[in-house]
């Protein structure tokens, strides 16, 4: 069924408010079969949004508005859908109820514009709101049909999932089963080149790529009669995929590869223990995000400072002075006096420029990625070629991460 996104409010065009509501409707409409043709983005002006009203079913049959549905005058989102359908506005007593219990349980007086919330387009369905106090609808006529949900994501969020993920059920003819796969190590042209068999002339299920940053993303869907044929063409892409690609695969089911660095870790029964200079700390908090973390985790270095390598990870002055701060000589130095004063089965570290600047001879996004374990060490170099020091360090965390990933997979 093809769709656009509205999202309405004149803050979102004055760049107040970032509109993540399209790109999360997008990403569950897509999931689950629905085609996305257009986003739109109006402000409170009830002229312009008709009009956008408008276009969209012009190519669309189904429209999803969010925004536009709080008590004061500006919002009038659902005035303007039902009127372009020609439908009144009627009293619902459940969302008046509704209401005046919200105030009630928070000691407040409901202020008299609220009531303005309870009004509905006569013929709808409405979706209650129990993450807020503006309900969301859902208004068809002439085979066309509006979906409004509020603005705050929060509360759109609470409606998708407890009321309108259901209700667009019935416009689904066949069954979607996706599933989303995670590479690193190969930029999206190479990787799409190497699934080229997979990919030309693709129908059902196809696959796609997306390119985050220092991975790339493949989702595979299929629509299929029944939920079982579908995940059975998904299965059989898959081990073609895999075939392929394997070897740049860490996860199968859209894991980040810290859980999937840590899953491994623990069910391995190993420890690890991190250095960081130009990332101060990034690893170690990647870790610590995912649950679970205490049980791999030894300790942690930012040993930021040349004297604080040589201090606290014994690496030799000499080896500073001979290679530089920024070496993998340190950098591997590094990782084996993390591994040897902490005992933990594994060392990490890191030493670069995460730019703007860099010493002379060298440049920011140049790193040295050091490992140790008890029977081997080495480093990997890192050249970003870039002078953002934000997407420098990000970059580097995740080859930290591709480098433990590929000790203990």
């Amino acid at each position: 069924m093809k769709t656009s996104i509205i999202a309405v409010g004149t803050e979102l065009l004055f760049g107040q408010t970032v509109n993540t509501n399209a790109a999360f409707l997008s990403d569950k409409l897509n999931h689950m079969g629905f085609d996305v043709m257009y986003h739109f983005v109006v402000g409170d002006n009830p002229a312009r949004l008709k009009d956008k009203l408008a276009e969209a079913f012009s190519d669309t049959d189904l429209v999803i508005l969010t925004g536009g549905l709080g008590p004061t005058q500006d919002d009038l989102t659902k005035e303007m859908v039902a009127e372009y359908m020609g439908r009144d506005m009627y009293l619902d007593e459940a969302v008046m109820q509704q209401l005046s219990e919200f105030f009630e349980k928070r000691g407040r007086k409901m202020a008299e514009n609220n009531v303005k919330q309870a009004y509905l387009p006569e013929g709808c369905t409405p979706f209650y709101n129990a993450s807020g106090t503006a309900p969301g609808f859902a208004l068809s006529a002439d085979g066309k049909t509006a979906i409004c949900l509020p603005g705050p994501p929060r509360e759109m969020k609470w409606l998708w999932e407890n009321g309108v993920k259901d209700y667009l059920e019935q416009f689904m003819d066949k069954k979607m089963f996706y599933r989303v796969i995670r590479t690193i190590g190969i930029g999206e042209s190479d990787l799409e080149t190497i699934l080229m068999p997979v990919i030309d002339g693709q129908s059902d299920p196809t696959v796609a790529t997306y390119a985050k940053e220092g991975e790339c993303t493949l989702r595979v869907a299929s629509q299929r009669d029944t939920i079982d044929e579908a995940k059975e063409a998904v299965r059989e892409m898959t081990e073609r995929i895999n075939d392929l690609a394997g070897d740049f695969i860490y996860s199968y089911d859209d894991e980040d590869l810290k859980e999937v660095v840590v899953r491994i870790l623990k069910e391995k029964g190993l420890t690890i223990t991190s250095a960081e200079s130009c990332t101060g700390g990034m690893f170690a908090s990647a870790i610590t995000d995912v649950a679970g973390a205490s049980e791999v985790l030894s300790s942690a270095y930012v040993t930021y400072s040349n004297e604080s390598k040589i201090k606290e990870l014994d690496v030799p002055a000499e080896l500073i002075d001979r290679f530089g701060v920024v070496s993998s000589q340190v950098a591997e130095a590094m990782a084996e006096g993390a591994r040897a004063r902490s005992g933990a089965d594994i060392a990490v570290a890191v030493t670069g420029y995460a730019g703007p600047e860099a010493d002379p001879g060298h440049e920011a996004g140049e790193a040295y990625i050091g490992y140790a374990t008890a029977d081997r060490s080495g480093y990997h170099e890192v050249m970003t070629s870039r002078n953002n020091r934000k997407w420098n360090r990000n970059y580097i965390l995740l080859r930290m991460l591709r480098t433990v990933y590929l000790l203990i997979r």
